[in-house]
């Protein structure tokens, strides 16, 4: 062959040897991988983006969300209520008041007819709504005049809290009752109200106090105390309550059969018929 052919073809082997071939296969794998991490950042952005607009409706949708929305508003008309509103509002007029004005149509719907409807702190009267507190009391007046019953019926006092619930500006009004009422502090801290009955207020002599608190009691039950009375020449108060019926205790049937008689009829035949009650006559 000829050698200068030889070369030539020596120099084109040389030529393709140094073409980028591999270059080139590695930039396409490059722009391949490139290619493959944008939608892998593009998922995540956008599976972020689904998972904030999923946490932002599940939290307005979630059920507590519902049930803080319900307290807010019941604490809005109980604060109302207190401050001497007591006029009913609309559910369009609380939202608006309260600054619930983004909630759904169903959690309106729910409100409305499931919500405010059963729970106990709220009235409904024609479609409108109002704090229901456990006494509702307008003023001075019907504070007194509670107490007074209570008093009266033995139901003791009345708690505060239901008191400053119930009655518009209660501590205006509390403090200018004075000393009509009457305020004991329980073991738990929760103040009780009483009237102040003063027709039972009248004064115990000294001596007969000294007396009194000077009787121990605390060792004798009350059958020994009655008893005590007694033999002092003493009768002690009765029990005015309705009695106790006793139980009619039942006769106890007499032990033993009793022979039973029977009438005997055809007298006529006194000598041909005989008595078999005994039993079968032995014949002799």
């Amino acid at each position: 062959m000829d050698p200068a052919l030889l070369r030539e073809r020596e120099l084109f082997k040389k030529r393709a040897l140094s073409t980028p071939a591999v270059e080139k296969r590695q930039a396409s794998s490059d722009s391949g991988s490139h290619k493959k991490k944008k939608p892998k950042v593009d998922k995540e952005s956008s599976s972020g983006s689904k998972e904030s607009s999923n946490g932002n409706f599940n939290i307005k949708t979630s059920s507590g969300y519902k049930f803080g929305c319900l307290a807010k508003i019941v604490n809005y008309m109980k604060t109302r209520h207190q401050n001497g509103d007591t006029h009913f509002l609309t559910l369009e007029e609380i939202l608006d008041e309260t600054k619930l004005l983004d909630i759904s149509m169903k959690q309106k719907q729910w409100l409305m007819t499931e919500a405010l409807v059963s729970n106990p702190k709220i009235e409904v009267r024609d479609g409108t709504y109002g704090f229901k507190p456990k006494y509702n009391l307008k003023d001075k007046k019907a504070l007194l005049r509670l107490l007074d019953k209570h008093d009266q019926l033995g139901l003791g006092g009345v708690l505060l809290d239901d008191v400053e619930e119930g009655l518009p500006n209660s501590a205006k009004a509390i403090k200018a009752l004075g000393d009509q009422i009457i305020f004991v502090t329980r073991p738990d801290k929760k103040k009780i109200l009483f009237y102040n009955d003063k027709h039972c207020q009248f004064a115990v002599d000294e001596e007969f106090q000294k007396l009194w608190r000077g009787v121990p009691v605390d060792s004798m039950d009350e059958e020994k105390i009655d008893e005590y009375l007694k033999k002092q020449g003493i009768s002690s108060m009765q029990e005015t309550g309705p009695k106790k019926v006793l139980p009619v205790q039942k006769r106890k049937k007499q032990g033993g059969q009793r022979k039973r008689h029977f009438k005997t009829h055809n007298n006529h035949l006194a000598g041909v018929l005989e008595d078999y009650s005994d039993g079968v006559p032995v014949k002799k």
